[in-house]
C-alpha cells in the first residue's frame, strides 16, 4: 500500500483547543470556551519555561560593542543566557573568548566594577528586561556573541500553528486538557489522570529534547 509521502503533520490553534477539550472529557461550546482555552496555553508556555531548557528556544545572538560599554540590555524575550564570549577581531584573525558567569554575590564582591581590560566574566541581572553586565569593562569595542533561551511565542491567532516542533504536540494537548479540566468542576474527577498523561507525554518529549553530543569526564589529579 502506498504511503502520503508527506510528514507534515500539525495543529493550528483551534485543533489544538479541541483536540484538548475532547481528551478532557468535553468538547468548545462557546467563544468563551475558545478564549479561556488560548490564555491557558499561553500559561502553560510559560510553565514549560520553567521546566528547564527548551533547545528549540535556544537562538545565538550578537552585539556591538563600544568602549566602555559595559551594561548589556538584552532582548525583553530573553529568558536566560546558556553561554557567552567575546569576539574580537574578523575573518581569519576572529577570536573568541569565551567568558564566565558570575553569581549576584560575586558580583556584589567585586570591589572595582569599573576595571577597564579584556572582559572575561559577566553577571545578569534577571529583571523584566534582561541586562548583562561584563567585568571588566571592555577598554577596547568588540562583539558579544551568547546563547539565550527564549520565550515560546504566544498563541496569536486560532489559524496560528504554535512555536513548539511537531513532537511536543502530544505534551502540549495533554498539558492543555488537564489546564481545562481544572476549570471545569464537573471534571474534577478526571484530573489525576489528565496530571499523570500529561507527566508522562511531556517526559517522553523533554528526554527526546537533549544534548546529543559526547561527555568525556578527565579526573584532575594533583
Amino acid at each position: 500500500m502506498a504511503t502520503s509521502g508527506t510528514a507534515t503533520f500539525d495543529l493550528d490553534i483551534a485543533d489544538l483547543i479541541e483536540e484538548a477539550y475532547e481528551r478532557a472529557g468535553t468538547e468548545v461550546r462557546s467563544g468563551y470556551d475558545l478564549r479561556t482555552a488560548r490564555r491557558s496555553l499561553n500559561l502553560l508556555s510559560n510553565e514549560w519555561s520553567n521546566r528547564g531548557v527548551n533547545f528549540w528556544t535556544i537562538e545565538e545572538t550578537t552585539v556591538a560593542v563600544t568602549a566602555s560599554d559595559s551594561d548589556i540590555v538584552l532582548e525583553s524575550d530573553t529568558i536566560d543566557v546558556l553561554d557567552a564570549s567575546w569576539r574580537t577581531g574578523t575573518g581569519t584573525d576572529q577570536q573568541d573568548r569565551i567568558l564566565t558567569r558570575m553569581s549576584v554575590n560575586e558580583w556584589n564582591a567585586t570591589a572595582n566594577k569599573n576595571t577597564t581590560s579584556l572582559p572575561s566574566r559577566y553577571w545578569i541581572n534577571r529583571t523584566l528586561t534582561p541586562t548583562m553586565y561584563l567585568w571588566p569593562v571592555p577598554v577596547d569595542a568588540g562583539t558579544l556573541v551568547y546563547y539565550k533561551m527564549r520565550r515560546i511565542e504566544d498563541s496569536g491567532a486560532y489559524t496560528n500553528t504554535f512555536d513548539i516542533p511537531p513532537r511536543f504536540l502530544p505534551a502540549l494537548v495533554s498539558g492543555l486538557a488537564f489546564y481545562l479540566a481544572q476549570k471545569k468542576p464537573e471534571l474534577v474527577n478526571r484530573l489525576s489522570f489528565l496530571k499523570q498523561e500529561y507527566e508522562e507525554q511531556y517526559r517522553l518529549a523533554s528526554e527526546e529534547d537533549r544534548e546529543r553530543a559526547s561527555l568525556r569526564l578527565v579526573p584532575r589529579i594533583r
